[in-house]
């Protein structure tokens, strides 16, 4: 009988591949972990430090490192950094060596709302509370604070964020009333009397070809009221 060597070689290869596989994942089992990382990913603007993200690993595990890795349940962990207020998303993972690394994505507050309680309005519309190692440079909002009245202000705030004029020199929105309301600007004295939040394109074109006519004559410092809360029309109130 002829011995196909061939296969006798394939299959003690098989058996060692297995074998180092199987002796390379108890070995990784029992490695610990070597180091905590934690990494925010995009806005520089930190409302939650490192130490905050550690001292709430530590609450809930007490120190990580040199824990075995097999005791960790990632998903988990993820969770408990996600519970965070600050905290839009988290992604956790070991590293060969094994470094625990996490990354998070803050929640990104786009108004600050200054009424009975104070807080910021984040850019899913969603009430995100102040930080205590950060201020947001964004728009005030002010008056008659209601459920509707913040769906209106994430309205107008979503608009002015998409433009690069607006978004710089916007610094307030003051509620009268639901549906009623009325932007502040940075370098102006003068208030926009915006109405509702209908048809804010055509408003919001009609102000920027008013602004541009009053810059070149001069006479932005005349007005007190800029009312755009009529049918296609710039209404001004003189000072």
């Amino acid at each position: 009988m002829r011995v196909n060597w061939n296969y006798i070689k394939l299959a003690c290869l098989s058996v060692s591949v297995i074998a180092l596989y199987g002796f390379a994942d108890h070995r990784g089992k029992q490695r610990k972990v070597s180091d905590i990382s934690i990494k925010f990913v995009g806005d520089e603007n930190l409302y939650l430090t490192e130490d905050a993200v550690n001292k709430l690993l530590i609450q809930n595990y007490g120190s990580l490192k040199n824990r075995d890795k097999e005791q960790l349940v990632l998903n988990t962990i993820e969770e408990v950094i996600r519970s965070n207020d600050m905290v839009k998303n988290a992604q956790v993972y070991l590293t060969v060596n094994g470094e625990l690394i996490s990354k998070i994505v803050q929640r990104k507050p786009i108004g600050r709302v200054e009424g009975v309680t104070k807080f910021y309005l984040d850019d899913l519309g969603k009430r995100m509370p102040l930080s205590r190692y950060h201020s947001a440079r964004v728009p005030i909002i002010t008056g008659k604070i209601t459920g509707k009245s913040l769906e209106d202000a994430y309205v107008i705030l979503n608009y002015i964020n998409e433009d690069d004029f607006l978004r710089k020199n916007v610094i307030g929105i003051h509620i009268e009333e639901e549906g009623s309301y009325q932007l502040r600007f940075r370098m102006e004295n003068f208030v926009v009397n915006l109405g509702g939040v209908d048809d804010l394109n055509t408003k919001f074109k009609n102000f920027m070809a008013f602004y541009a006519k009053a810059s070149k004559d001069k006479s932005l410092e005349k007005y007190a009221i800029v009312s755009l809360e009529f049918n296609n029309q710039v209404v001004c109130t003189k000072i």
